[in-house]
């Protein structure tokens, strides 16, 4: 089987039935490249930490193809989260979402403080779009070894995993290899977040967009 496959109908639903078997797909995003899997799937989640060689505690993200899709994996934003997500959102910014007690995510993260999160991600790509609607929602991290610079084509993915992949979708090179920018809601941080991971937005474009309005969107 020809692992590395161009975007098209035939490869969408070979990836998309691969998913469902438990298997791993590399898909492009917006930023980077990503390694995917079901996020209802443990056994392929556990693969994608051991491919990756992983922190477990590093949490993966969820991308999808809308924030309409939120109630469906039964998560919410909380403010001004989701305020941040209607302004950046398709694009290279991760809110962390809150689990509703009902989801059976696979990829959810203790955070100490008796919730459960998890990262999501609506990359700004018509392409990516695409790979995710006929997907479905992917638990995604970055396709390559942990340490080492993100890949920004599908060889450079290719290089980090080889056949441990199931099926890598071509989407061409992405824009760089820097990741999107990670953000908290936090009470007691200033403008009631927390800037987990500095990416493609700056912190002074977050926190610029929280004053905008009048600070409408801190509301």
């Amino acid at each position: 089987m020809n692992r590395i496959r161009s975007i098209d109908d035939e490869s969408l639903s070979q990836a998309a039935q691969i998913v469902r078997d438990g298997g791993l797909v590399v898909v492009p995003t917006d930023t980077v490249y990503g390694i995917a899997c079901d996020p209802f799937n443990a056994d392929a989640i556990e693969r994608i930490y051991e491919m990756k060689h992983r922190p477990r505690f590093k949490a993966l993200q969820v991308l999808m193809a809308s924030v309409d899709e939120l109630d469906a994996l039964q998560l919410e934003l909380p403010a001004p989260l989701n305020r941040l997500a209607a302004a950046f959102l398709p694009g290279a910014f991760s809110p962390i979402a809150l689990a509703q007690e009902g989801s059976d995510l696979k990829t959810l993260h203790d955070d100490g403080q008796g919730n459960r999160t998890q990262g999501i991600r609506v990359p700004n790509s018509a392409l990516s779009l695409r790979v995710l609607r006929a997907t479905g929602p992917l638990a995604c991290s970055s396709a390559n070894r942990s340490g080492n610079e993100s890949a920004q084509t599908v060889q450079e993915a290719y290089e980090a995993f080889g056949e441990g992949v199931d099926l890598y979708l071509d989407g061409g090179p992405t824009q760089g290899h820097v990741a999107s920018t990670v953000v908290a809601a936090d009470s007691h941080g200033r403008d009631g977040i927390a800037i987990l991971r500095e990416g493609v937005i700056d912190q002074a474009t977050i926190r610029r967009a929280l004053h905008m309005n009048g600070g409408g969107l801190g509301a």
